[in-house]
């Protein structure tokens, strides 16, 4: 095996509509590879799974191929292969996994099943080859946000590894009530980087959207289900829609979405007291909801982390490779005897230990 901080790991992530191929060393990122099926889905208005499945199979194999060589490292060379077993679609894990399993098998590696929510909380600690990681003395208990496709929980992170859910979604994830918002302005999908734009040049004040379960905050539930409701009846008023209408409308919903992921995360602080809070998933790339919540750590006084890049926001295998490093240090993978007993997981919870 390699040197213990220098473990070399090829990482495969299918759990969704991004087929996507990592080579990490340590905590180091040597390679990352996303391709994404978006405008594949976008006439379906979300991920269609079947055609999520298809697209992985196709493009798989050349997904993996370049992150190798993109990593400069030699396939004997790598120590462990890492592959998520979910949270996600069965049909798209399904073939992540086979296409893991058929390379440990190949080269004698072992195995590293990975909870692909712990990726996402796990992504602020990676660093780009051409940086030293600028992230020492970790501090714990620290508070992870996750809001990536439909996941938006908190989650106490007691050390790496040892997770407790402390709040999440009832309903939309913060990541799909955006997507749906941009889709009834006529933006596309996915949409939450649009909207994102058309806020920017937007008044946030125009229209008198609710903030969702506001003086509710104390049930530690994320629900978007209302302001969606909301916001679609007020497009439908607003309707026909010009340029100003849009930019308002857009602004004004994520300033009402923000609020109320801020206003639970506030009142989640109080209740846990943590020394670091880290910010992880899609929704990490919004520039004004990291805005938002970098103002709070300055009061709290607490170091804010998020990912380096925004590649590592999304999607991606680069953080499952980051979480591997970990299990792999803990000596938490398997070798070739215990192969027959991975199997995807559509509904892996992070407080949850995975059974291998």
């Amino acid at each position: 095996m390699a040197p213990n901080t220098q473990f070399k790991i090829l990482s495969i992530d299918t759990s969704c509509d991004e087929t996507a191929a990592a080579v990490t060393e340590g905590k180091k990122v040597l390679s990352n590879i996303i391709w994404s099926q978006a405008s594949l889905h976008a006439k379906f208005g979300g991920v269609y799974p079947s055609l999520a499945k298809r697209m992985h199979k196709e493009r798989i194999g050349w997904v993996i191929e370049k992150a190798i060589k993109n990593s400069k490292v030699k396939i004997k060379n790598i120590d462990s292969i890492a592959v998520t077993v979910g949270p996600g679609l069965a049909i798209a894990l399904e073939v992540g996994i086979k296409k893991a399993l058929e390379f440990a098998e190949a080269y004698n590696k072992p195995l590293i099943p990975i909870n692909h929510v712990e990726g996402h909380i796990l992504s602020v600690l990676a660093h780009s080859r051409n940086l030293k990681s600028q992230i020492s003395n970790l501090k714990f208990p620290a508070l992870a946000f996750v809001a990536s496709g439909g996941t938006t929980q908190l989650i106490l992170v007691y050390k790496i590894g040892d997770y407790k859910i402390l709040a999440q979604t009832s309903d939309d994830s913060l990541g799909e009530a955006l997507d749906k918002a941009a889709r009834m302005l006529g933006l596309g999908y996915p949409g939450g980087a649009i909207l994102e734009k058309m806020a920017k040049k937007g008044n946030s004040q125009t229209y008198p959207l609710p903030i969702p379960m506001l003086g509710q905050e104390d049930k530690f539930v994320f629900s978007y289900s209302g302001l969606k409701t909301a916001f679609y009846k007020l497009v439908e008023k607003e309707k026909p829609l010009n340029q100003e209408k849009i930019q308002n409308l857009a602004a004004s919903f994520q300033d009402k979405a923000f609020k109320h992921a801020v206003r639970i995360i506030q009142k989640v602080f109080d209740e846990y007291p943590a020394k670091e809070f880290w910010f992880g998933g899609g929704v990490a790339a919004n520039l004004e909801l990291k805005k938002r919540l970098r103002f709070i750590c300055k009061q709290k006084g607490m170091k804010m982390l998020i990912p380096y890049s925004k590649k590592l926001c999304t999607d991606n295998a680069a953080m499952i490779g980051i979480s591997a490093y970990y299990r792999f240090k803990r000596k938490k993978f398997l070798t070739t005897r215990d192969f027959d007993k991975v199997d995807r997981i559509p509904r892996a919870k992070v407080d949850k230990k995975l059974p291998w």
